[in-house]
């Protein structure tokens, strides 16, 4: 079950001049940078209300982040959902036809496991499913 929106992915080209941009925009500065090695990205968060934007840029030339600007040029790359939880969502939405990027969870920026749609079942939006990444505190 998608519980809301949690991020909106932005593709760009320079994080420090973006970061600068959106500060001024929102009038709050990002309150998190990460890098996600695994993607080739580099992220950047702030909080707006409920929903988070997330800027990415790219880490390296074969990350999807680089291909897709060299594709479509900056702008909104995708649209995270929040989960309760993430392996039993991607098979029902499996089931019900949708092609999944990746066949598992896998982690992701800010403390979350996430598998994507692919755009071409989704009217050309990519989509992200997130679920909070929950730790067992052992006692």
């Amino acid at each position: 079950m998608m519980l809301k929106v949690e991020h909106i992915g932005i593709a760009v080209r320079e994080m420090e001049k973006s970061k600068d941009l959106f500060s001024k925009l929102f009038n709050k500065t990002a309150y998190k940078e990460e890098a996600v090695e695994s993607e080739g990205v580099i992220t950047s968060f702030f909080q707006m209300g409920e929903t988070k934007i997330e800027l990415l840029e790219a880490s390296n030339d074969n990350s999807p982040i680089a291909k897709f600007i060299q594709k479509k040029g900056e702008g909104i790359h995708h649209i995270a959902y929040e989960v309760e939880d993430i392996e039993l969502e991607m098979e029902r939405l499996k089931n019900e036809g949708f092609t999944l990027i990746n066949d598992k969870p896998k982690k992701g920026a800010d403390n979350k496991m996430v598998c994507f749609l692919h755009p071409k079942d989704t009217n050309g939006v990519l989509i992200e499913l997130c679920q909070e990444i929950r730790t067992i505190d052992a006692e």
